[in-house]
């Protein structure tokens, strides 16, 4: 079918490599490319000699040019973008010079400024519907799958959707005293930001972590919840036909959120450049060089994830409330693919959202949010590459 340049060699990278040798109808080959081109070479060993041809390239992602040469020389149908947030616009230049559709899976969001929101990314709408070519943005799990469950849900059960409620909870252990499931530098600037919710039309800001609930889980049981702010929502707010609400909920043991408090005490989270012997440094980036890889944690993490959306709202003049959601296993993860779970809910829509694009499912001349398409072929995707959905419409509420 085609041929696919994954920019990217972490976690998150790994899994969509595995996913795409499982997946070789649709990717024929692939090019894994890094800075660090040997974390490449080690994903080309396990999976060459399969169906789905592999190559590797060392390349600067925050480099258009590199970039450029890369894609011309290498010639893909595709990027898959599964680098730093931070490298977003570069690789979506890199791809309107060359012509080629680009998946990411997180907004960009400025280094030098800990805010993630859209607005530099809808900016390029524009310059790739006349290029001829398709931005699937956000197709990670949350942001992603999120917005597919929504398009789902209105697609099938609702005439209007007025609350959504987007709840993510990790009950993994991975033995560690402080860790982050996913890059330490974009976790902490996530977390340790101002919250955020939507409702009648405009965005409503929280202190950080400020508000709690305990909701009770399917097949995890209860834990605690804090509002976060939350790309998917912005986008959300002007799909989905109906909306008055919107909240994402994320799950932190009080482990987890009194080491966090430390850190941010000491300065240890800051983004501000300081001078250390000489040299600038930023606290944040030395404080993910002292913490584990998040790609380290796989044989470690014993537990599961829940991840999913609780929907209010009507159809045909009748109150409606769906739930849908996937349980995914950290072991099982591992044992499928090296990963723990957070790498997986995030790898596998990476992969589904390109096969979209590069089959034509989803193929249109643009740049467009996950929950503007068709969401069954996606949902159908879900289920045959590893992450099945559950469905309940008499769910417990948040409220």
């Amino acid at each position: 079918m085609g041929k696919a340049l994954i920019i990217g060699a972490g976690g998150v990278a790994g899994v969509v490599v595995h996913k795409c040798c499982q997946n070789p109808d649709v990717f024929e080959e692939i090019c894994i490319a890094s800075r660090t081109v040997s974390k490449c070479e080690a994903l080309k060993k396990k999976l060459d000699g399969g169906k789905t041809k592999i190559q590797t390239a060392q390349v600067d992602a925050n480099n258009v040019s590199e970039l450029v040469t890369l894609i011309e020389r290498f010639q893909p149908d595709i990027v898959i973008n599964v680098a730093l947030p931070y490298q977003d616009l570069t690789i979506m230049d890199a791809c309107l010079a060359t012509k080629v559709d680009y998946v990411d899976t997180a907004n960009y969001e400025p280094e030098d400024t800990a805010k993630f929101e859209y607005k530099w990314q809808w900016a390029y709408r524009d310059r790739f519907k006349e290029a001829g070519i398709t931005a699937l943005l956000g197709s990670g799990f949350d942001p992603g799958v999120t917005g597919v469950f929504s398009a789902y849900a209105q697609k099938h059960y609702f005439d209007e959707i007025h609350t959504i409620d987007i709840l993510d909870a990790n009950a993994g252990d991975h033995g560690y005293p402080f860790a982050t499931n996913f890059n330490p530098e974009i976790n902490i600037r996530e977390v340790t930001a101002k919250g955020s919710y939507f409702e009648n039309g405009k965005f409503i800001e929280t202190d950080p972590m400020s508000i709690k609930k305990v909701y009770d889980f399917p097949q995890i049981g209860p834990k605690d919840i804090y509002l976060l702010h939350h790309e998917e929502m912005e986008s959300l707010a002007i799909n989905i036909k109906g909306i008055k609400k919107i909240r994402f909920w994320m799950t932190f043991s009080q482990n987890y959120l009194t080491h966090l408090q430390v850190l941010q005490n000491v300065g240890m989270t800051s983004i501000e450049p300081i001078n250390y012997e000489g040299h600038q440094i930023v606290p944040l980036q030395f404080l993910k060089a002292v913490l584990p890889d998040p790609a380290s944690l796989g044989p470690r993490t014993k537990g599961k994830t829940n991840i999913g959306c609780i929907f209010q709202g009507v159809k045909n003049g009748k109150p409606v409330t769906y739930y849908v959601y996937n349980v995914c296993d950290h072991q099982e993860c591992y044992r499928e693919v090296g990963s723990q779970a957070i790498s997986y809910t995030t790898g596998v829509p990476a992969m589904i959202g390109a096969a979209m694009v590069l089959t034509g499912k989803w193929k249109r001349p643009g740049v467009f949010n996950i929950e503007e398409f068709d969401p069954d072929p996606f949902m159908d995707a879900l289920n045959r590459f590893g992450l099945p959905w559950h469905e309940s419409f008499v769910p417990e509420l948040i409220d």
